[in-house]
């Protein structure tokens, strides 16, 4: 045989080879899958993850684990995902502040670390109103009562964050801006320390995703004094919202999955299919309910034009506080 009949044979073969199913390539998922993170164990992000993950792992018959990456609002983990390799295996699960950090880094003349265009949004789990509490050691039954310390000692009290520009920051600036008053920073590196400032008197007020802060709410180490949305929260029914007691601000916190640029949209089609399933699963359902928030889905051509949307109202939101 010469040379040149044996390569076409060899390659002939190798197709017939990989068309059975036993030298297929693998069928995805073929393995563990990895959800990013963003932010510390507690927070939005968080408490939505793991229940979905839960739910997600009967119907693709592989693991789901979650790692973390936390750090500068979600600024780390949201980067590492991006690099990551668009194979399907890293996922990333964000919030709403996944939609700033671009312009926050225009606004200091810096070059973005990433940008949206860096992701393929693919679900979006939960949409939910946030919610600004005190700690059970503070007097203020309502939020004229904090308005008004807070205009007699200004700098005095202390609000906690998930970070400069993070989910928690921009809407409790928002606030501060429309009652005029001024309350000292306590940057944090995501929600759950957030809480965890508060409920140690390290911080007296946060502004929380209803999900992360109900459970303090329900022990009574929590007071809610008023939510950021049009309407009264289902699971909070006593407490008002801003625009009934006369500011206009309103700002929701919401948890998506995205997976980096270039994924194959197979890959892409494949995810979507199984979070649909899981996501409509009671196990997630009623896990959502227990954290006091709202299942919202939206599936990846509805939650990408959402996405569009609602990153022109977190833009103009950092565009509005400006440089702090």
């Amino acid at each position: 045989m010469d040379r040149r009949s044996f390569v076409v044979g060899s390659a002939a073969t190798a197709a017939f080879l990989a068309s059975e199913p036993g030298f297929a390539q693998d069928a995805y998922p073929s393995r563990a899958i990895t959800f990013i993170n963003p932010f510390p164990p507690g927070g939005a992000a968080d408490v939505v993850a793991r229940p979905f993950a839960a739910s997600l792992e009967p119907f693709i018959k592989q693991p789901v684990v979650i790692e973390t990456k936390a750090g500068a609002a979600g600024q780390v983990g949201g980067q590492f995902a991006a690099a990551a390799k668009p194979d399907g295996y890293t996922l990333l699960v964000h919030i709403v502040s996944i939609s700033g950090f671009a312009e926050v880094d225009k606004l200091f003349g810096r070059e973005p670390k990433f940008t949206r265009a860096d992701f393929i949004p693919i679900a979006r789990f939960t949409e939910g109103p946030m919610v600004l509490i005190v700690n059970d050691q503070q007097p203020h039954k309502t939020l004229k009562e904090l308005v008004d310390d807070a205009k007699k000692r200004p700098d005095e009290l202390i609000f906690s964050s998930s970070g400069l520009y993070g989910a928690l920051h921009l809407p409790a600036a928002l606030f501060m801006k429309a009652a005029g008053v001024k309350m000292r920073h306590l940057p944090t590196n995501g929600g759950g320390p957030a809480l965890t400032a508060i409920l140690g008197n390290n911080a007296q007020v946060l502004v929380s995703s209803v999900a992360a802060a109900m459970p303090h709410i329900r022990s009574g180490k929590a007071r809610a004094l008023a939510c950021f949305s049009t309407k009264r929260a289902a699971s909070l029914p006593d407490v008002p919202t801003l625009k009934e007691l006369g500011y206009d601000v309103e700002f929701s916190l919401w948890v998506g999955l995205f997976a980096p640029k270039g994924t194959p949209d197979a890959v892409v089609t494949r995810i979507r299919q199984e979070t649909g399933k899981a996501v409509a699963t009671e196990q997630f359902t009623k896990a959502i309910q227990n954290i006091g928030d709202v299942v919202a889905y939206l599936d990846q051509p509805d939650f990408a034009k959402f996405w569009d949307e609602d990153a022109k109202r977190v833009e103009a939101a950092v565009q509005s506080i400006g440089k702090v």
